[in-house]
């Protein structure tokens, strides 16, 4: 059945979550197909960030630091207090998920912990395919010496877990193609073989349903500035189930995670909870955009974030290919998260031609050209624009100019 405009129209009229797209600030002219990367900016945002640095810190000063009760703004607050809006997006406790440093630090921490809670288990199993930031520190990690990673295929990883085996860190939903990993599945297995598991949920939170505590994950981490529209560079957060509290100990304990950390003391002594996750300083700013971001989930049931953000999808597919065959699925139909890829040779150079007509996804080596359709604010017609703009691109060679050639620094 051939699908048109009106009835994309159609479909966005009976959205229960279009309220959402208000929410957001989308350029006029652009068809924002991207928030897989970087997340749309939220309308309250600068209103949050300019109020946090002109009156609580151009006017509260280093007051801000304490409680509203203590005359304060609570930034020494923050990381757990945002981190626990994030909790209720991954089926986490308030007390389990803290904001902290960058999602590559976060692998760090927690896979050093992971070793030390597996005292005599060396190896940790990862999947060949995983984000590389995830494999570089954890080859960093082994290269400090009392850890091996032991680096699997997607169909070898339960057969890669021994009983030498101290921690499976895998990414939830696959960065490249949008497969989503049965993490229920695959933690039990780890369990089974007396290891932990630690999820990257960087392409899941706010994106799909996930439920850590139902899973029994052991850990998880994530970056705040895709799905969860936190703005460039946001700060991540790390989650530990609370039956762990009692035993994890991370590597790089600064001052913050200290139990009290204006004692000044000599020695350090390990905060309470996750709290002891933290290191260094929060960042503020930083951290009022990510609350900010985390805020237009208010209201949101996330199962019908996830079906909307499948369906958006599933129509693009569609679409893609009953108007431009000359594409590629590489995506599971099945199985998958708020992306979908196709594959063309020439995949950069189509992406460069398609943002230089406002519809702007991004490209992954090889041949990947990616779409992202957060719930939140991309509507059905927007994919038929998206779909009709690609068609049109591809119709009069366009992307063949030398200009969509030239390779950016960031794709």
């Amino acid at each position: 059945m051939t699908i048109t405009r009106d009835d994309t129209l159609a479909l966005d009229a009976a959205d229960p979550l279009a309220f959402a797209r208000a929410r957001f600030t989308i350029p006029e002219g652009v068809t924002y197909l991207d928030g897989n990367s970087l997340g749309a900016l939220p309308r309250r945002t600068a209103t949050r960030v300019s109020d946090t640095i002109t009156r609580e810190w151009g006017e509260g000063l280093i007051r801000s630091w304490n409680s509203p009760a203590e005359g304060g703004a609570g930034w020494i607050d923050q990381p757990a207090k945002v981190g626990g809006k994030i909790a209720r997006l991954i089926g986490g406790r308030a007390d389990e998920v803290i904001v902290t440093d960058s999602t590559s630090i976060n692998v760090f921490k927690l896979a050093a912990a992971a070793l030390r809670m597996r005292p005599g288990r060396k190896v940790i199993v990862a999947e060949a395919d995983n984000f590389p930031t995830d494999l570089y520190m954890l080859q960093g990690l082994a290269q400090l010496g009392g850890a091996e990673l032991r680096v699997v295929p997607s169909d070898g990883i339960l057969g890669a877990l021994g009983d030498d085996v101290a921690l499976l860190m895998l990414i939830h939903t696959h960065y490249r193609s949008g497969r989503v990993h049965d993490m229920a599945a695959l933690t039990a297995a780890a369990h089974a073989a007396g290891a932990l598991a630690c999820w990257d949920l960087s392409h899941s939170a706010g994106a799909v349903e996930v439920d850590l505590g139902a899973a029994q994950a052991d850990m998880a981490l994530g970056c705040g500035y895709k799905f969860l529209n936190g703005g460039p560079g946001a700060p991540a957060y790390a989650y530990v189930a609370a039956r762990h509290h009692g035993q994890f100990e991370q590597p790089l304990s600064g001052w913050m995670g200290h139990a009290a950390p204006f004692a000044f003391e000599g020695d350090y002594r390990a905060g309470p909870g996750v709290r002891r996750l933290l290191s260094g300083t929060p960042p503020v700013i930083g951290m009022a955009a990510l609350g900010a971001g985390v805020a237009t989930f208010d209201g949101v049931d996330m199962a019908a974030a996830a079906a909307k953000s499948r369906a958006l999808g599933d129509l693009f597919i569609t679409l893609v290919e009953q108007r431009c065959p000359e594409f590629g699925i590489a995506c599971p139909r099945d199985g998958r998260g708020a992306q979908v890829s196709l594959s063309h040779a020439s995949a950069y150079a189509i992406m460069q031609a398609l943002i230089g007509r406002g519809v702007i996804g991004d490209f992954r080596a090889p041949d990947i050209l990616r779409f992202g359709f957060p719930a939140l604010y991309v509507r059905n017609i927007d994919v038929w624009q998206a779909v009709s703009v690609l068609a049109a691109v591809m119709q009069s060679g366009e992307w063949k100019d030398a200009q969509h050639q030239k390779r950016r620094a960031v794709t």
